[in-house]
């Protein structure tokens, strides 16, 4: 009965036979969009603006990407500015001793994040910020300038704050 031997291929056959097998590896490893051509690349930093054509779940994902933080509030059953404050304490998981007034928005978005050590940046989301009698156009310009003197503060520290709303 013969004997079958396994036979090793040089290494020049192994490198030219696992050498695709190793690109193939690498394309599997690579992620889809590099670090900088993020769904922000084309985002101001700092700043606040419409949510437009963004969804989300895919700033969720950029977020997670550029390792930033990410803050999401749904205020889709706010009538009143406490409503909404309440909503953004709950949502954003605030300190019990949160003021629940513009300020101490505001100092809840900057002041005890800087003492806390170097940040990584953020993306922000206000959904469904409401339009009613008690949360007037005047109100909802305050809530968005709460977040744009927020984006300032960071833009001075070189960190990147992007905040998107929409309205109900």
């Amino acid at each position: 009965m013969p004997t079958f031997h396994a036979l090793r291929p040089s290494a020049a056959e192994d490198f030219a036979f696992n050498e695709p097998l190793k690109e193939r590896a690498a394309e599997m490893d690579t992620p889809l969009r590099p670090d900088d051509e993020n769904l922000l690349r084309n985002v101001r930093p700092n700043i606040v603006q419409s949510i437009r054509a963004f969804r989300v779940h895919d700033l969720q994902e950029t977020a997670r990407q550029l390792g930033h933080h990410f803050l999401y509030a749904n205020l889709a059953h706010a009538q009143t500015k406490q409503d909404v404050l309440d909503l953004l304490a709950q949502q954003f998981l605030f300190p019990a001793h949160f003021g629940k007034n513009f300020d101490a928005l505001y100092d809840c978005m900057t002041d005890p994040l800087h003492k806390a050590g170097p940040q990584p940046g953020f993306v922000v989301v206000l959904e469904q910020i409401p339009a009613t009698a008690k949360f007037d156009k005047e109100a909802r310009e305050q809530l968005l300038d709460i977040f744009r003197d927020a984006a300032e503060y960071w833009g001075e520290r070189r960190i990147a704050f992007s905040c998107f709303y929409s309205f109900l």
